[in-house]
């Protein structure tokens, strides 16, 4: 679906692709996927000022720039703490932070852990100490698992003028905080891109969505993206291989569970697969089917999906050219695994 917009002038963004599966996507529409990981030389600083949209003045763009670095410092710490941070530790954030911008050109995550353990200015070791747990946590980003990921200046640019921006996940640990991290950085790096208005109708597509979904920081991120799609031209797509992987998000009856079932309840287009038995009771619940198109789940074959557009059905058979197959076969490759 996405390639095939992007004739139409659509740009698509995968913000985090924890296989690699549209590394060759990218690749072969003229676009770039960005290979994260230890042992590479590649390197994001989710701290970059990043695309400037137009239309703002100066003032607009430094109070832009510093709520998004605020943000993104804060989502990172929450993550790593596994809870929300209490007022003392948004101080420490914003003043460490503060302190970091006004004393170097190019700030990076290193300099706001330095300034969270030791402010510049603290004569009786209080804001040191309110801040300790989370510049403890925040160090974890720059000595322990990434280090080397996010730790300095970006070694490749953000070009929102390419048809299609991947970054590519596949050689990260199999790690769900870690994996939250590094989207977490990694959004926050291209979201000036994408929330630029004038920035064209664009496609985010979310893979394997439930483990996004499954922090409290990307969720609420997701959450805004969607209620800001039509001012911004986003399309979103979300991706699950079932619909209880939800059942991961936040425990029953929770805000966080709610939230994820609300994205889902304002997609207004849904395209399912062939479903097991097992799986046929909850996705005819959480999308509300009818018996006849429950019927239809367990018999459908290979490229063919029920579409439901808001309240209309149709069941369509995808017919791939041989290129396309090639590029998307990712059943082929896992089978070459075994």
């Amino acid at each position: 679906m996405y390639t095939r917009s992007l004739p139409f002038g659509r740009r698509v963004y995968v913000p985090g692709d924890p296989k690699g599966e549209h590394t060759a996507v990218a690749n072969a529409v003229g676009g770039r996927a960005i290979v994260l990981g230890h042992g590479l030389n590649t390197r994001l600083n989710p701290l970059d000022e990043g695309h400037r949209p137009t239309g703002l003045s100066d003032e607009q763009w430094a109070s832009t720039v510093s709520a998004r670095r605020r943000d993104l410092i804060g989502a990172l710490a929450e993550t790593v703490l596994a809870r929300g941070l209490s007022p003392l530790e948004h101080t420490a954030i914003d003043i460490a932070l503060t302190q970091t911008v006004r004393e170097n050109d190019v700030p990076i995550l290193p300099m706001v852990v330095d300034r969270v353990l030791a402010p510049s200015t603290d004569a009786d070791g209080r804001l040191a100490e309110d801040g300790r747990l989370v510049g403890h946590a925040l160090r974890r980003l720059v000595a322990g698992d990434l280090a080397g990921l996010f730790d300095g200046p970006s070694t490749v640019a953000f070009d929102p003028s390419l048809p299609m921006i991947s970054l590519d996940l596949s050689r990260v640990t199999e790690n769900s905080t870690l994996i939250s991290v590094l989207m977490t950085c990694s959004s926050a790096w291209m979201e000036s891109a994408l929330l630029d208005p004038n920035g064209g109708q664009r496609w985010v597509i979310y893979d394997e969505a439930w483990r996004l979904m499954s922090h409290p920081a990307l969720l609420r991120r997701m959450d805004a993206h969607w209620r800001l799609a039509r001012h911004y031209g986003i399309a979103n797509m979300l991706i699950f291989h079932k619909l209880t992987d939800l059942d991961n998000v936040g425990d029953q009856g929770s805000a966080m569970r709610s939230l994820a079932n609300s994205l889902l309840a304002n997609a207004e287009t849904r395209i399912v697969y062939r479903q097991e038995s097992d799986q046929l009771g909850p996705t005819a619940t959480a999308l509300g089917l009818t018996g006849t198109e429950q019927q239809l789940l367990p018999n459908l074959g290979v490229g063919q999906g029920l579409w439901r557009i808001k309240a209309r059905s149709f069941v369509c058979q995808h017919q791939l050219h041989p290129d396309e197959l090639a590029l998307f076969d990712t059943s082929s490759r896992a089978a070459g695994n075994v």
